[in-house]
């Protein structure tokens, strides 16, 4: 088996920008990843990546991947990690299409998946009207009504894409106040098309064949919101099931020190994955460089 340098985990902002550097640093190194871009394929409107004063969650991804690319990287696209672990000497990666993979050193940047409901009729009616990004489905809500449940960034990011396409759009939201940064925040609250829903809590999903309803406690009364559409955004679990024998958060996040590194010599992450406090596409990426830099002065160490 070939043992390689480094194997990247995941290829978000923080598995392709440590691609970058490890291409540049000449290694011999492997990406694994389910998919290209993670949760930034599924952002926005993007305002606050430096060097670009508009770019979308889409487009951006395309500029990753194409600088990615530049380098003739090696990507294993679509194969999904499932265990990660120290062997030896060595770091032995398994993949949900049978494959092994050895290395010196591996990054993990796997970022996070959306964290579901669970309330009844969600697994009844997921992707026939409830949808956990709006970037990939809004467009199917033309002139319909829809929930967005959520109060932080990533609801504040879809209610803005949302109220271009869909007629109306009410913002469920659990807590006394919405979240996040204030001037999405301000833009929802102007706008004509949405009714946010404060101290409120949905209690099912209802439809035939596809939804057209949910039922929402709202500050102690029951209320039924006639929608063809829900947007699941209240936040995300960390992809870090897989890692064995790695030290984790009470929240399953990596734990890392300001090197990246995990408490397993050999074994780095970066990104979203991580216990890093803030989740930005900027900071996943300047994680990414971080961990391959250290990984390169790991493999001259050892």
């Amino acid at each position: 088996m070939k043992i390689y340098d480094l194997i990247i985990v995941g290829a978000g902002p923080a598995g392709i920008t440590a691609s970058v550097y490890a291409a540049r640093k000449k290694m011999d190194f492997l990406v694994i990843t389910g998919d290209i871009g993670g949760q930034t394929a599924w952002s926005g409107d993007i305002e606050n990546y430096t060097g670009y004063q508009f770019v979308t969650g889409p487009e951006l991804v395309r500029k990753f991947e194409e600088h990615m690319r530049s380098y003739d990287t090696s990507v294993r696209e679509g194969e999904g990690v499932i265990a990660v672990e120290k062997s030896g000497e060595f770091i032995l990666v398994e993949t949900n299409k049978g494959a092994q993979y050895q290395a010196k050193t591996a990054i993990i940047a796997s970022g996070k998946r959306s964290r579901e409901l669970g309330v009844p009729g969600e697994k009844e009616y997921k992707n026939k009207g409830i949808s956990y990004c709006a970037t990939c489905d809004g467009p199917l809500f033309n002139g319909k009504a829809v929930a967005i449940i959520g109060g932080g960034n990533s609801a504040l990011d879809a209610c803005l894409q949302l109220i271009r396409i869909a007629k109306y759009v009410y913002m469920v939201n659990n807590l006394p106040k919405l979240g996040g940064d204030s001037i999405m925040r301000q833009k929802v609250e102007e706008a004509k098309n949405v009714e946010i829903l404060n101290n409120a809590k949905v209690a099912a999903i209802l439809g035939d064949k596809m939804v057209n309803a949910i039922q929402v406690n709202h500050e102690g009364k029951e209320r039924t919101l006639q929608v063809e559409g829900v947007f699941v955004e209240i936040g995300l679990i960390p992809n870090s099931d897989f890692v064995k024998d790695v030290e984790k958060n009470a929240s399953g996040e990596i734990k890392i020190n300001n090197h990246n590194e995990t408490n397993i010599p050999g074994i780095f992450a970066a990104g979203d994955v991580t216990d890093v406090p803030e989740k930005q596409i900027i900071i996943a990426a300047g994680e990414g460089s971080k961990a391959c830099l250290r990984a390169f002065r790991y493999l001259a160490q050892h």
